[in-house]
């Protein structure tokens, strides 16, 4: 979670590099003014109003925070977001345009790297929702659901259906319901890690 400003400016670094979005020299600088990255866009928003929201309490700041939400509001529907704030930890890939649905109750670590339509969220009314740790990869079509966690370093099967905790890390869960299906270096898939 975002609580100073020297976070917030490692949240932003850590999210371009897990997204590529480092600029490599002036012409690569000129083409991303004029044609701006609508995924960078969404996560330089939803960081700054993490940042305005944990750590701002004055009647400007909180005004500047509700039109940060605005914004942010705005980039999720054109890209079919739906991901609230103070879910992710720093290092979020988000790797194609598409619906993604996050459950606010989430909590997921470090490094995570995902594609479109992932649906993470609780299960049956339940309260708490799925927990997940660092450096997970999470494939396209998964659905993670229920009070339940998922350790560090594991790797999400596309079209998964993970409904239980799972321990062992190092790890690729896939098929429906999900199971341990193999080992996984995890350096190889998340490749900023």
């Amino acid at each position: 979670m975002i609580k100073s400003k020297a976070d917030y400016y490692d949240y932003l670094k850590q999210d371009e590099i897990a997204n590529g979005f480092q600029s490599s020299g002036v012409f690569q600088s000129i083409v991303n003014i004029i044609t701006p990255n609508p995924i960078k866009i969404f996560l330089k928003r939803l960081r700054k109003a993490e940042y305005y929201k944990n750590t701002k309490s004055n009647i400007f700041s909180n005004a500047y925070y509700f039109y940060l939400r605005y914004l942010l509001k705005k980039s999720s529907v054109k890209l079919g977001f739906s991901i609230p704030e103070n879910v992710f930890g720093p290092g979020l890939a988000l790797v194609h345009y598409g619906t993604i649905v996050i459950n606010a109750k989430c909590k997921i670590g470090k490094n995570c790297r995902m594609h479109a339509g992932v649906n993470i969220g609780a299960s049956g009314g339940e309260k708490e929702a799925p927990q997940l740790g660092d450096n997970v990869y999470i494939a396209p079509g998964a659905k993670i659901y229920g009070n339940i966690s998922i350790p560090n370093n594991t790797a999400i099967g596309a079209n998964a259906v993970v409904n239980k905790s799972f321990d062992e890390e190092n790890t690729v869960i896939a098929g429906i319901p999900a199971k341990v299906i193999g080992k996984v270096d995890i350096k190889k898939i998340i490749r900023h890690v």
